[in-house]
């Protein structure tokens, strides 16, 4: 027996029932947000303090190392490790108290920051630490790194919002801390080296390099539970804390002050102190660009003039007072917005939030990499020190975009080592190495709040002397003296440049997919994902669609980045290694909706839809393939037959006999209800009847859904635009975007498809023809899938002439939608009209007809044949329960439920009693 298997089965006799040693559960959990890849031996997932304690005393006598983790977006390896991965989030995730009185509540590692929020929320109080992962990251892994956020100025660090902790120590020994005293070995210690701690440690308030043994002095009261926080789980492993809460403040008002360069941000933010706000933030100019370029400019709320911005909030109970000290901190800038709109001000702050995701590209448009992501010097030096590392990085010819909580002097920065490049390993030790006596010079840390993990951990040497760096070792020992906890971090490091995950990839030739925007490379697209975990959280109350897969299983292997992982593990080939066809890659791929949330949720830009559809064109090219690939992935070619014979075809779908084999043999679930082909198709009732012959011309891309199933729509489109102003015709011939070959990856076929549909589109096209798309998913092909299967010049200008009936009706000059006073609507954006089109032009059309829209986030389940699939019918339901369905249970019989996708139509009627309405009939059904 194996080292793994022998550990797995003493974890299960102890009672520790969670115990994964699976290829696919390791690969994916093989890296965190960092550039580090570390395979661990296994994964458990405790339940309790016992399971905790079982797993530290067993890792000990096995001799296999422990690392615990959390949400896994640790930016510095500080959650990867060779042996146990100990995963909290699964299970070990609740509040357990809240008490309201003493301002304090009692959690597991594992519970969420915002779900510790949403439970203080009723009383007025709040946790004040908030990291830019604070819908995914759990209060554990805020523990360890000693995690800060935007409103440290406000509320302070993790450390000082911990009133207790419950934890095992590296040797088995239970830790109640305050109310035990800490080990007695520890107090000596400290009293034997009084004077290299009172002098080294403390010096600011962001200096979190090596242990934070400040707090052991006499004077702070021997403070054991704040020396956890932030030692990265190599001393202890959590089991329970008791935080301090704050009161939130009745009022906030952010202001955006605009500066010439993002050093002089640096140099402004100090005195801007002295009005005591919760934060002061600093984003560099080149951020929001990426924001307009991926999202649209309409994405971005107007800023005050500059190439750099400090964004500094004030906060209070005495709205005239905080607007007062707004108005002061304003005045303290060239130029500057008060933002007091609670919309305009949490998209602002969506934008900081996302840094480390949209800085994931450098402004050389080449891939960037966390490692030196998280220095911090004294506040007042801040800006002589971003001159300096600008010199620095120009020096090494590398670029990044700068950001960071500037009021604490930290600055968060992504950088383009050229990791796949031969040589770029010495590029990344020699820059770090600079980086770090740049930062000591200053009398700054390596860490501000990332902690040093396997990043800079090698390099405290450069911060600390010999006689602190012995006292690491030292209090390492006390707690942990078999190196069983987290061993390569903080004391006895790792080389920075060993377990390099994007070095390790191989690249791989032959794609079907052109990978644009990275090069053709596959492997840099991948590794697209840095791990940041927005994927993890739940985005749908923000309108956003990643991912409903993991948001259903609240499994990692059917989150975003857990699929890129194993996609990562396939391209290193040592775990992972059987190639585009190995089981993991499939299984982590088998849920994953192809909805294309990620595309424009990451903050990375991954497209897992894209990356599925290579998996399985590479996989079954040339081979036999499931049942649903010649069914549901050649729906076009059956739907054209059964236009022959509807009537037929649809007796002999609803005939009981029929039906049930006929669904079995498609591979398609028995417990789905197939939609009537219609009687008479759009294309053939759009010959028959009499179009006017004066209006500007537009050209409507009829598609499958729409002719063959419901051609409603398209008469309805029909009648919206002509009451524009506008004289809509069809192309002569029948076409087809292909998506449901691209979908099944049958990317060959999709490619003649597809290219003989642009070509035909063309014309209309270069003479600046509108063409509009009515179903969402095969207008998203036009405007985005066919800039990769074709090229540019081939499908660009079908592409950029493209528009939804929305879009096109905003650009109408004079028009006005017709009145939808009072109509309460219930809408469901399509997945992909979200992801690659924006809903924002359907949104602001709707509120201007008058209509009170609830728009729902997250995907309706279907995603086209997604849900019809064996196999799959559980998670479609699930993923419909998150938002829909108990939308429409809620929604009263006068609401209209507004779904442009026929496949969020399909899931509606099939599942609940309501039907859905495309936006042309709710606005055909108003016209005069």
């Amino acid at each position: 027996m194996d080292r793994a298997a022998a550990l797995a089965t003493d974890l299960r006799r102890r009672g520790v029932t969670d115990v994964l040693t699976d290829s696919t559960t390791r690969s994916i959990h093989s890296s965190d947000a960092s550039l580090y890849r570390v395979l661990p031996l296994l994964v458990a997932r405790p339940r309790s303090a016992e399971d905790v304690a079982a797993a530290v005393e067993l890792c000990a006598r096995h001799e296999i190392p422990l690392t615990a983790r959390g949400a896994g977006t640790s930016v510095a390896g500080n959650a990867v490790g060779p042996g146990l991965l100990l995963d909290f989030s699964r299970h070990m995730n609740r509040v357990l108290d809240m008490d309201a009185g003493s301002r304090t509540a009692v959690v597991q590692p594992g519970v969420v920051q915002a779900a510790l929020q949403l439970a203080a929320a009723p009383y007025g109080l709040r946790f004040g630490p908030d990291p830019s992962t604070h819908t995914r990251c759990t209060i554990g892994g805020m523990i360890g790194n000693n995690a800060c956020g935007s409103r440290t100025l406000g509320y302070g660090r993790t450390s000082d919002n911990i009133a207790g902790l419950r934890a095992v120590a590296g040797d088995g020994t239970p830790l109640d801390l305050p109310t035990g005293k800490g080990p007695a070995a520890l107090r000596d210690l400290v009293m034997a080296n009084l004077a290299t701690i009172r002098t080294e440690f403390g010096r600011f308030g962001r200096q979190m390099s090596g242990y934070a043994l400040e707090h052991l002095l006499p004077e702070n009261g021997f403070d054991v539970a704040r020396l956890l926080v932030g030692s990265e789980g190599t001393l202890a492993v959590l089991t329970e804390a008791t935080v301090r809460l704050v009161r939130d403040p009745a009022h906030r008002v952010l202001v955006v002050l605009g500066y010439d360069d993002i050093a002089a941000a640096g140099d402004a933010a100090p005195a801007l102190l002295e009005h005591r706000p919760t934060a002061c933030e600093g984003l560099d100019a080149r951020i929001v660009d990426v924001v307009r370029r991926r999202r649209g400019a309409h994405a971005v709320p107007p800023l005050p003039r500059g190439a750099a911005w400090l964004f500094a909030e004030v906060a209070g109970d005495d709205e005239a007072e905080v607007l007062d000290r707004a108005r002061r901190v304003a005045a303290g800038g060239e130029d500057a917005l008060v933002v007091t709109d609670r919309a305009e001000a949490l998209a602002l702050w969506r934008i900081r939030e996302d840094g480390a995701g949209l800085a994931g590209r450098s402004p050389a448009g080449l891939p960037a990499h966390a490692g030196w992501e998280d220095a911090a010097v004294p506040p007042a030096m801040l800006g002589r020190y971003l001159r300096d590392f600008e010199s620095l990085m120009a020096e090494h010819g590398l670029t990044g975009y700068p950001y960071g909580h500037f009021g604490d002097g930290c600055l968060h920065i992504r950088i383009d080592v050229p990791l796949d490049r031969p040589g770029g390993r010495k590029v990344f030790r020699d820059f770090l190495v600079a980086a770090a006596t740049l930062v000591a010079g200053y009398g700054g840390s390596l860490s501000g709040e990332h902690g040093d993990g396997r990043a800079r951990s090698e390099l405290l040497p450069l911060m600390y002397s010999e006689a602190a760096l012995d006292l690491f070792a030292r209090v390492k020992a006390v707690f942990d003296p078999a190196d069983v906890l987290n061993p390569g971090v903080l004391v006895r490091p790792r080389p920075l440049d060993a377990d390099l995950r994007v070095p390790a990839a191989r690249r791989v030739g032959g794609l079907a997919l052109a990978y644009r925007a990275d090069g053709g490379d596959f492997a840099q697209a991948v590794h697209r994902c840095t791990g940041v975990g927005k994927c993890r959280a739940d985005n749908t109350a923000t309108g956003g669609v990643m991912c409903p897969s993991y948001l259903a299983t609240r499994e990692e292997k059917d989150s975003t980045r857990g699929r890129a992982r194993a996609l990562q593990e396939m391209l290193n080939g040592s775990a992972v290694s059987g190639g585009w066809r190995s089981p993991e890659v499939h299984e982590a791929l088998e849920l994953c909706l192809s909805c294309k949330g990620c595309a424009s949720d990451c903050p990375t830009g991954i497209d897992m839809a894209a990356y599925k559809s290579e998996v399985l064109h590479q996989s079954y090219k040339g081979r036999v393939r499931p049942a649903a690939h010649y069914a549901l992935g050649r729906l076009p070619l059956w739907a054209r037959l059964a236009g022959r014979m509807p009537r037929a075809v649809n007796a002999v779908l609803r005939a009981p006999a029929l039906r049930r084999p006929a669904l079995a043999l498609a591979g398609v679930d028995r417990r789905r209800t197939l939609p009537a082909f219609a009687q008479q198709t759009f294309r053939s009732w759009f010959a028959r009847s009499r179009r006017p012959a004066s209006g500007e011309p537009v050209l409507l891309f009829v598609d499958t859904f729409t002719d063959h199933f419901a051609p409603e729509v398209g008469r309805a489109t029909v009648a919206v635009l002509e009451a524009a102003g506008y004289r809509p015709r069809i192309s002569e011939r029948r076409q087809c975007c292909a998506l449901t070959w691209i979908s099944t990856g049958q990317l060959d076929a999709a490619r003649r498809i597809l290219g003989r549909t642009v070509a035909d589109l063309t014309e209309a096209a270069e003479a600046g023809v509108p063409i509009v798309g009515m179903e969402p998913s095969c207008t998203a092909v036009l405007r985005s899938d066919a800039l990769e299967l074709l090229d540019e010049a081939a499908a660009g200008p079908v592409a950029r002439m493209t528009r939804t009936l929305a879009e096109l009706l905003s650009e109408t000059p004079g028009w006005r939608p017709p009145a939808l006073d009072g109509t309460p609507v219930v809408a469901q954006p399509h997945c992909h009209h979200h992801a690659v089109m924006s809903w924002d032009q359907d949104a602001r059309l709707l509120r201007e007809a008058g209509a009170e829209v609830r728009r729902l986030g997250g995907c309706c389940g279907l995603a086209g044949n997604f849900g019809v699939e064996k196999r799959h019918y559980e998670v479609s339901v699930a993923v419909a329960e998150l938002q829909l369905l108990p939308a429409l249970r809620e929604a009263g019989p006068e609401t209209a439920v507004l779904a442009d996708g026929f496949s969020c139509r399909t899931q509606i009627a099939d599942l609940s009693p309501r039907r859905g309405v495309h936006l042309a009939q709710l606005l055909a059904d108003r016209l005069p």
